[in-house]
Parts: C-alpha cells; structure tokens; sequence
C-alpha cells in the first residue's frame, strides 16, 4: 500500500512539473534586469570563522545584460569613508529559472579584490563571498525603492 502511494504521488508530481512551460531565457533576462534595477539588496551576511551576523545593504541603480553572460551592475557601494555608484561587470548563470550572479577575482580600485556567488528566487537572495582573505555567507530580500512622485 505504502509503495502504491509513493508510486502515485511520484506520477503526480513528474505530471505537475511537466505542465509548467519552459520559460524562454529573453524573458527570464528582461524580468531579472527589472526586478534588480531600482532595488535594495537588504539581508545579513556572516564572516567565516567567527560568531554573528552583520547587517548589509547594496543599492542597485541597474542591472543591464550585455553579451551572452555578461552583464553590468550598477550599485552604491558603502565601505569604510568610500561612498560611490561603481558599475559592477558579472556573468549571470541560470539554474532553470533562477539566475546566480558570478564575480571573479574582480579589483575594484580602492576597495579590495572579491569574489562572489549569489542566487536569486522570488523576492530572496543567499549566496558566498570573498573579500581579499575575508570571506563568508550572505542572505536577504530585494526591496524595490518607491518612485518619488
């Protein structure tokens, strides 16, 4: 009986996500772009080794595809007396609908060298980073910023 009902609820579920459509990727593109432009990355991250959470906040002005995977962030970065808009060029990779941004060993003058991988679903981010020697994990939410009238 057991079997019968693992058999059952396993056809239904294949059944289930075989009805979804496939997403086209332009689409999946344009919805990310929009759904990181005039938003707020606001979580938590944690460095590796050591006790508790650290609040976070990355505006983001832009997010803009150029060629294949490559696509250029544009975020207000705050750290330490630098406060500034730095144009951010990443690739972003999909895992089916979910896109996961990849940052390489990228210097960024003044700031340090990082690396980083982050997934995006829904209204949620989480992923890694590498900040020179520091590193750890990093979560939150996307906030969208409220037009001014």
């Amino acid at each position: 009986m057991c079997r019968l009902f693992a058999v059952c609820l396993l056809s239904l579920a294949t059944t289930a996500f075989a009805a979804d459509p496939p997403k086209d990727k332009a689409e999946l593109e344009k919805a990310f772009a929009e759904s990181l432009t005039n938003t707020s990355l606001v979580g938590t991250f944690s460095i590796a080794g050591k006790e508790g959470n650290k609040a976070e906040r990355y505006d983001i002005t832009k997010a803009e595809k150029l060629e294949g995977d490559q696509w250029v962030i544009t975020a207000r970065i705050k750290y330490g007396d630098k406060d500034a808009l730095f144009p951010v060029p990443v690739k972003v990779y999909w895992a089916d609908d979910t896109p996961v941004i990849s940052l390489t060993n990228m210097t960024i003058p003044g700031l340090g060298t990082f690396t980083s991988r982050v997934m995006f679903y829904g209204d949620r981010y989480a992923g890694t980073w590498q900040h020179d020697k520091v590193g750890g994990h990093m979560w939150g939410v996307l906030e969208k910023k409220k037009s001014e009238p």
